[in-house]
């Protein structure tokens, strides 16, 4: 049973760029295929392999490309819309630095698990799945993207508002409250009007104000669950 659900997601190949590896765990962990066709291929002499094949190939550890390529095939990235990036905070044990972008699923493309790479998978809308944020054991950068993403109406001001945030890069990465408690720990974002004087580790504090910096600035771990709340006294709702 999975602990938390989050987005397709994992760790960069070698030769791999932020894009590719998103394109490729996409693949392998939801079955969304982007690609183009490369080269042509002669069909009267090549059995060309259907997607699902070529999803087992590489969930059986062949290398990506070369097999999209073998199949006449390159990722096309192209898609994929820079959204967010995460960085694990520092009183961590295990850091991680994560790039998050946005696309629109492919025509007649299906996402789908294998109970290998993924053992479970839900299609909700952003508002849904923050009210389902126990339940689906959120944690705070999918629960952060959710309340994002619940701000725009249509997939294409979710497009629209990625090409926006493009060109604000800023980095988010969350310190722990000083003072809160094991059983209740406190993550502050960068615009949190505590970030700097009341937080512990590494910060990245916001060298400029970027548009997405807004609302909640925190989350708080109570029984099993994050919120994604404001600062006391802050007149923004969680």
């Amino acid at each position: 049973m999975a602990s938390a659900f989050v987005f397709p997601g994992g760790g960069t190949e070698a030769d791999e760029d932020a894009r590719t590896a998103a394109a490729r765990e996409l693949f392998e962990e939801a079955g969304v295929l982007l690609a183009r066709v490369a080269a042509p291929i002669d069909v009267a002499t090549l059995d060309v392999p259907g997607q699902a094949h070529l999803r087992r190939q590489i969930l059986g550890g062949a290398r990506a490309q070369d097999t999209l390529a073998d199949a006449g095939l390159a990722w096309a990235t192209e898609p994929l819309l820079p959204w967010a990036h995460w960085i694990t905070p520092s009183i961590e044990p295990k850091r991680f630095s994560a790039r998050f972008f946005v696309c629109e699923l492919p025509e007649a493309q299906v996402p789908s698990f294998d109970a290998v790479e993924t053992v479970d998978q839900i299609w909700v809308r952003p508002a849904e799945a923050i009210a389902r944020a126990r339940e689906l054991a959120l944690p705070p950068p999918q629960l952060r993207t959710c309340w994002e993403l619940a701000q725009h109406a249509t997939v294409d001001d979710v497009l629209e508002a990625a090409r926006a945030r493009s060109a604000e890069p800023h980095p988010i990465l969350p310190r722990r409250a000083a003072g809160a408690a094991t059983d209740a720990p406190c993550l502050l974002l960068p615009w949190d009007p505590d970030y700097l004087e009341g937080g512990i580790g590494d910060a990245a504090p916001l060298s400029y104000r970027p548009r997405w910096a807004v609302g909640p600035s925190r989350f708080i771990l109570e029984d099993r669950k994050w919120s994604h709340v404001g600062a006391p006294g802050s007149m923004t709702a969680g």
